[in-house]
């Protein structure tokens, strides 16, 4: 595999494989969750800025019941935060949707992002077909990570 150069202040990585099934399943919640913004978490083994590797997408409820914002319910972020912590597992992804906008963090996701080693994943529901966005967001700036569609994991 070659190494990709990553351009200056990019903290890395420069792409990110995930499971087709995994993201098919990111669909079928921000869907069910239309006409408000879906959010969870995609857990990892290490944080995706470690190079980590998805394990699972964890659907969570958005208390903001909004479709301009989410906010991950406080239960299951406890909830969460103990199972991964338990079995020495990590948030690798922050999840959550835009239902009328691109897959691009808005101003108050940026604001909001309070996990800087983790991915931030969005879909868009704007178009018919969902859209795809990855994210590190770092002190307040917007990384684009590639994200490669992979088999299986």
């Amino acid at each position: 595999m070659t190494e990709v150069a990553l351009p200056a202040g990019h903290p890395g990585p420069a792409s990110v494989s995930l499971d087709a099934a995994l993201l098919q399943a990111i669909v079928d919640h921000a869907r069910a969750e239309d006409p408000n913004e879906a959010c969870g978490l995609i857990v990892g083994d290490r944080p995706a800025a470690a190079g980590g590797t998805a394990l699972r997408f964890e659907p969570t409820r958005n208390r903001a019941g909004s479709p301009y914002r989410y906010e991950i319910h406080p239960d299951d972020l406890l909830r969460l935060t103990i199972e991964t912590d338990d079995a020495d597992e990590v948030f690798w992804a922050i999840v959550h949707s835009h239902v009328r906008s691109p897959a691009w963090p808005s101003p108050t996701d940026v604001g909001l992002a309070f996990y800087p080693d983790a991915l931030y994943l969005l879909v868009s529901l704007a178009q018919d077909q969902p859209a795809f966005g990855a994210f590190r967001i770092v002190d307040g700036t917007i990384h684009p990570v590639e994200l490669l569609v992979g088999g299986g994991a």
